[in-house]
C-alpha cells in the first residue's frame, strides 16, 4: 500500500474516533470497501452488486487515446471507487475486452474501456494512451463526483498488457496493474512500484509465458506484490471473450489492491491450485 492511502486510512479511522472514544471502530477500519462480503459465487459471477451505468468518449472528444467507453456504478450510497483504464491487443479494438468494463464495474469501479490512437500502436504508446484515459476519466464530469483519483489501476492484453508496465513505470502512483497474456519488447520491469499481475495462457503461440509474462512477473523485484497465473489450454486471445477465471482473479487483485480489502485476499493467497476444474495451469505468488 503506498505511504499517501497509509496515512488517508489513519485519519479516516482517526475521526470516526472523535467524540465517539466509548464506541467501536468497526469496517471503517479500511473506507475504502465496497460491496458485500465476497465469495467464489460472487466474484465469479458476470455481474457484481453494483447496478452500471455507460458513458461513450467519441475519438473526437478523448484526448490522448481513440475513444472509449466508461462503466461506472450507478449508485453512490458507499461513497467514491477506484478507476482502472483498459486496453485491448495489437490491431484489436476496445470490443474485444468491452466485456471486462461492465463485469469490473459492477464489482466497485469506474472502468473505462478504450480504443487506441493506431490499431498498431506499440506498448509505450498504449502505456501513455492508458494514463490518458486514466485522467480523462477522472476529469469527466457524468463520473469524477465517483471518483478516488488516489485509487488508479491498469489492465491491457497483449501490447496492451505490456503497456500497463509501460504506464506503472511512467506514473508510479498507480496503485495495480494487470496484464493479460502481456506482449513486450522489454523484459525487466524492477522500476515499477505497482501491484502486478501477470496472466499467461498455457498454449500462447504470440507472446508465450516463457519470452514474455513469465520474465515480467520475474523482474518486477521492486512491486508492491507479484502474481503470475497461467490459463491451462488457452491460446493468446483467450482475453478476447468473457472468461470467469480473468474476470475472478482479476477483480480480486483489484480489490486487494486498488481498494485495500483483505477480504479478498482469500482468492490470491494461496490462490488457484493449478488443476483442469480450476482453468489454471500454474500460480506463482511473492
Amino acid at each position: 500500500m503506498k505511504l499517501s492511502r497509509l496515512i488517508a486510512m489513519a485519519f479516516a479511522s482517526a475521526a470516526l474516533t472523535v467524540g465517539t472514544a466509548t464506541q467501536p471502530v468497526a469496517a471503517a477500519d479500511n473506507p475504502y470497501e465496497r460491496g458485500p462480503n465476497p465469495t467464489n459465487s460472487s466474484i465469479e459471477a458476470s455481474r457484481g452488486p453494483f447496478a452500471v451505468s455507460t458513458k461513450t468518449i467519441s475519438s473526437l472528444s478523448a484526448r490522448g487515446f481513440g475513444g472509449g467507453t466508461i462503466y461506472y456504478p450507478t449508485s453512490t450510497s458507499e461513497g467514491t471507487f477506484g478507476v482502472v483504464a483498459v486496453s485491448p491487443g495489437y490491431t484489436a479494438g476496445q470490443s474485444t475486452i468491452s466485456w471486462l468494463g461492465p463485469r469490473i464495474a459492477s464489482q466497485g469501479f469506474v472502468v473505462i474501456t478504450i480504443d487506441t490512437n493506431s490499431r498498431f500502436d506499440q506498448p509505450g504508446s498504449r502505456g501513455n494512451q492508458l494514463l490518458a484515459a486514466l485522467d480523462q476519466t477522472i476529469a469527466d464530469t457524468t463520473v469524477r463526483g465517483r471518483i478516488d483519483a488516489s485509487r488508479q489501476a491498469v489492465m491491457g492484453h497483449s501490447m496492451g498488457g505490456g503497456g500497463t508496465l509501460e504506464a506503472a513505470k511512467s506514473r508510479r502512483s498507480l496503485e495495480a496493474t494487470i496484464g493479460m497474456t502481456p506482449w513486450n519488447l522489454d523484459k525487466s520491469w524492477p522500476e515499477v512500484e505497482a501491484a502486478s499481475l501477470e496472466i499467461g495462457a498455457q498454449n500462447d503461440s504470440v507472446a508465450p509465458p516463457r519470452s514474455h509474462a513469465i520474465p515480467f512477473y520475474e523482474s518486477l523485484t521492486n512491486a508492491e506484490r507479484r502474481a503470475y497465473l497461467e490459463l491451462r489450454g488457452a491460446s493468446h486471445f483467450a482475453p478476447n471473450t468473457s472468461n470467469t477465471t480473468i474476470a475472478k482473479y482479476s477483480i480480486a487483485w483489484l480489490k486487494r489492491y486498488v481498494d485495500d480489502d483483505t477480504r479478498y485476499e482469500q482468492f490470491i493467497t494461496p490462490g488457484p491450485t493449478p488443476s483442469i476444474s480450476s482453468g489454471v495451469s500454474a500460480y506463482r505468488i511473492d
